[in-house]
């Protein structure tokens, strides 16, 4: 699965580099996708783009794989206790006298509460010693965790899988923060758009790795289970061994390290050249200008209107990914399939449709973005989920004594996700970034984070429970919130396709 991911995401970079070419025959300096991925808002930003040196040199792409295993995790980890939900609460039920249901809920959501602790974390880290050795510790909170749920069942131990699920969650919720910014810091900045995808991809990829294997002729067993949650040690594992070997980024090197000739020596590498004087040049005038900023706190954003009125909007965006139900089919669609007349065994093959369609759309929005803009997408991918909610719900009542529905339901989830993947998927990420200025940035992103964690955990807690009550009505409390983010979207989200950050932030003044 390793190798799978590593060779997938070269693949798919090929594919990306035609897009992002159309990128270098703008000004990047309002170009905002190539701003949001940079992380800054500077009028002096790299104006010599096109000049930058190198491309996707041999030691960059090691490097870039051995930091995107952390989002493989991640997504490996959000769609592998999709599978095993029956072998799982067999084990609670045999050794343990209390709702099963309920407990399953807490091991799934127990997740989303390690990736509210490991943001935070990994920022702190990465700004205080480094983003490669950020990379390593996480490393270890994967491998121990891993560990600890992969011998759960050995050891007759309900703590162990809920503490390794926790701990699994603090390593994916640090990698969402971490490996971006190292992949981000080391891709030259023609292609830095490019290598951003990789995360998005390898998301999708760790997705339907963990539902191929939850399979009954693989691991989705009731001596399968632990060694599937356990598989999870080896993208860690890995990095651990790669890591080393890959370098601290020119750009932590220069600015928080102050020692240029170490990050002299590592662009030369990674670029393969050594014409490197005028991204070592533009690095320092970034540093110049950030330090000219304002910067605001979390409090600051409450308080001033001008600031408060995007980050609401900025909120809204990531509640709409979450509690739009997204997360109850990537937790527990083979559930949702078994209620539809799917055998438990054909229900996780439809499983890995989910993940499929999920890889598809990543690669099929990337062109749409610039050409559509983020408004328009975001629109059409909520519309989308709601009417197939709906369908969803209609095939629900529907499939009884009736083989075509079954397969309508699957197909209607099917599409479902694909409208997830058009926009809310990935906009909500990126929308606070380009909403606010350099100097409320990294406050508003931050809020954006811990926000979207927790509606994580609320749907992943709640579900079961809500299914448990509501029955085939299950995903109409979600078709309304998706009703009400269509709206409050059409009204309030401006569109931010070709406009500076200047003109966006000058909308909320």
């Amino acid at each position: 699965m390793v190798c799978c991911v590593q060779a997938s995401s070269l693949v798919a970079l090929t594919y990306i580099f035609k897009f992002q070419s159309k990128v270098q025959n703008q000004d990047i300096t309002t170009h905002l996708p190539t701003r949001w991925l940079l992380g800054q808002d500077l009028p002096v930003l790299l104006s010599r783009a096109k000049m930058s040196t190198g491309g996707a040199t041999g030691p960059l792409l090691y490097a870039v794989c051995a930091a995107v295993l952390g989002m493989l995790q991640f997504g490996f980890n959000t769609g592998v206790i999709n599978a095993p939900r029956t072998f799982i609460e067999n084990f609670i039920n045999e050794n343990y006298d209390v709702n099963s249901g309920v407990i399953f809920s807490v091991i799934v959501s127990i997740f989303a509460v390690g990736g509210m602790i490991g943001c935070p974390l990994a920022s702190w880290v990465a700004d205080t010693r480094g983003r490669k050795f950020a990379l390593l510790v996480n490393a270890a909170f994967g491998v121990l965790g891993a560990v600890l749920m992969a011998l759960s069942k050995t050891s007759t131990s309900l703590a162990m899988l809920i503490i390794g699920r926790f701990l699994i969650g603090i390593n994916c919720g640090f990698a969402t923060t971490a490996s971006p910014t190292y992949v981000s810091e080391m891709a030259p900045v023609r292609l830095r758009g490019a290598f951003g995808t990789v995360n998005q991809l390898a998301v999708a990829l760790g997705l339907v790795g963990g539902q191929i294997l939850g399979i009954d002729v693989i691991l989705g067993s009731d001596n399968g289970w632990p060694w599937l949650l356990g598989l999870a040690v080896i993208p860690s594992a890995v990095q651990c061994v790669m890591l080393p070997f890959a370098p601290e980024t020119p750009r932590y090197l220069l600015l928080s390290q102050r020692d240029e000739e170490q990050a002299r020596n590592v662009l030369t590498r990674i670029r393969g050249c050594d014409d490197i004087d005028d991204e070592i040049k533009d690095m320092h005038d970034e540093d110049h200008a950030m330090k000219q900023e304002q910067k605001f706190t979390i409090l600051d954003l409450i308080r001033i209107e001008s600031l408060r009125t995007p980050l609401v909007i900025g909120i809204v965006m990531h509640l709409s990914q979450q509690l739009g139900g997204i997360n109850a089919v990537l937790y527990f669609s083979s559930s949702i399939f078994v209620k539809t007349g799917l055998s438990e065994g054909d229900a996780r093959l439809a499983s890995i449709g989910v993940g499929s369609m999920l890889f598809v759309m990543a690669l099929v929005s990337i062109p749409l973005m610039d050409r559509l803009g983020r408004r328009t997408l975001q629109l059409c991918g909520l519309g989308g989920m709601a009417v197939f909610s709906v369908l969803m719900t209609i095939a629900f009542f529907t499939y009884e004594n009736n083989r075509t529905m079954s397969i309508f339901a699957v197909i209607f989830t099917l599409l479902y996700v694909a409208f997830f993947g058009v926009g809310p998927s990935s906009i909500p990420w990126m929308i606070l970034s380009e909403l606010f200025g350099q100097g409320a940035r990294s406050a508003a992103v931050s809020v954006g984070a811990l926000v979207n964690w927790l509606a994580n955990f609320l749907v992943g807690l709640t579900f079961i429970p809500m299914s448990d009550l509501l029955g085939n009505y299950v995903f109409i409390p979600y078709t309304v919130l998706l009703i009400l983010f269509y709206v409050f979207t059409y009204f309030k989200l401006p569109e931010t396709k070709n406009r500076t950050i200047e003109e966006v932030t000058a909308l909320f003044k």
